[in-house]
């Protein structure tokens, strides 16, 4: 058994967007084993959370009009149920979009900087109040999502 203290971190961010009390949501496109999920990536070395929540979801989305709301709380999660032995250190965030969004697109993520293929996501919007289960905990703050949504529901 390895332990838990002798794994890799890896830095994490995660976003939940939301528009009209919906939540964006995506499947990978040639990938469909890797479950539903929001747009999440690993943070640049010596990145900002703030900033790299923002990059990862503008890479993932091509959204261009997204403001942070709120930070929603932080996790460690061990990743060797996936077949990873790190640890992944996640920080949630709440963004809104600011755009009129599409109701469901396609978006492909390009990695130019080290030659692999672009990987294409299909996007679409789920009721906050519906969402269905999320792989790998990425519905792990969904519940203080949606409690301060409902509490303003005037936040787009």
């Amino acid at each position: 058994m390895v332990s838990l203290l002798s794994l890799p971190i890896r830095h994490k961010v995660f976003a939940y967007i939301t528009y009209q009390q919906r939540l964006l949501v995506f499947r990978h496109r040639d990938f469909p084993e890797a479950g539903l999920q929001v747009p999440t990536g690993t943070l640049e070395p010596g990145e900002e959370t703030a900033v790299g929540v923002l990059r990862e979801a503008w890479e993932e989305t091509g959204l261009t009009k997204l403001q942070i709301v709120s930070c929603l709380g932080e996790q460690q999660r061990d990743m060797s149920d996936f077949g990873k032995l790190e640890l992944h250190h996640r920080t949630f965030f709440h963004l809104q979009c600011l755009q009129q969004p599409p109701e469901q697109w396609s978006h492909a993520e390009n990695h130019t900087n080290d030659g692999r293929e672009p990987i294409w996501f299909e996007l679409f919007w789920v009721a906050i109040t519906a969402v269905p289960p999320l792989i790998a905990d990425h519905d792990y703050f969904l519940p203080v999502l949606h409690q301060r949504m409902t509490n303003d529901p005037s936040k787009p």
